[in-house]
């Protein structure tokens, strides 16, 4: 019999970590972060109601705990550049599947898309985040995110116009070919 802990890491680990890490955008930060997610998921599984599924209750969690990381970064000020330094590399863990950076580098649609995700809010990011990169449904993203379905729908809408327009004017700067066309 699996422990809860197995049952969680193999049914959801990869996903967790790549919604951590397209958050916060550094592999070491993202390991601490999904280690805290699972503490917390083992202290409190036994209050887990079911109201919806265990994957949006751990998503729910992770996104608490990524907003709590958020939270004590504003408090120290002086690692806010460090955080949003995105040519910086951390050292790679070993893993079996593909860590979100090396998708991202195979694909460069996705990759501007990962880059471009700077230009939206914090819940603009969660929602592109979970419903186009983690395949949430609407309803779902709101459980998680603890908006309505109305929220999500508006936030979505805006973040697709956030990145359409830095899409935009990046090919306006860069791009005598796309001028062309």
């Amino acid at each position: 019999m699996k422990t809860v802990f197995d049952k969680f890491y193999d049914s959801y680990h990869q996903d967790l970590f790549q919604y951590v890490f397209y958050m916060v955008k550094d592999i070491e930060t993202a390991e601490d972060l999904v280690q805290e997610i699972y503490i917390k998921v083992l202290k409190s599984y036994d209050n887990f109601k079911g109201e919806s599924s265990e994957k949006t209750w751990l998503f729910s969690i992770a996104r608490h705990v990524t907003y709590d990381y958020f939270r004590s970064l504003k408090r120290k000020r002086n690692r806010i550049l460090e955080f949003f330094d995105w040519n910086e590399k951390g050292e790679l863990i070993p893993d079996k599947n593909e860590l979100p950076e090396e998708i991202a580098e195979k694909n460069d649609q996705i990759k501007r898309v990962y880059t471009y995700l700077n230009h939206c809010t914090l819940d603009q990011r969660n929602v592109i985040i979970l419903r186009y990169l983690q395949s949430f449904s609407i309803q779902e993203t709101a459980e998680i995110l603890n908006f309505t379905v109305s929220k999500v729908k508006t936030t979505q809408h805006r973040a697709l116009k956030t990145l359409r327009k830095a899409i935009l004017e990046d090919n306006m700067k860069g791009g005598d070919a796309n001028e062309k066309q």
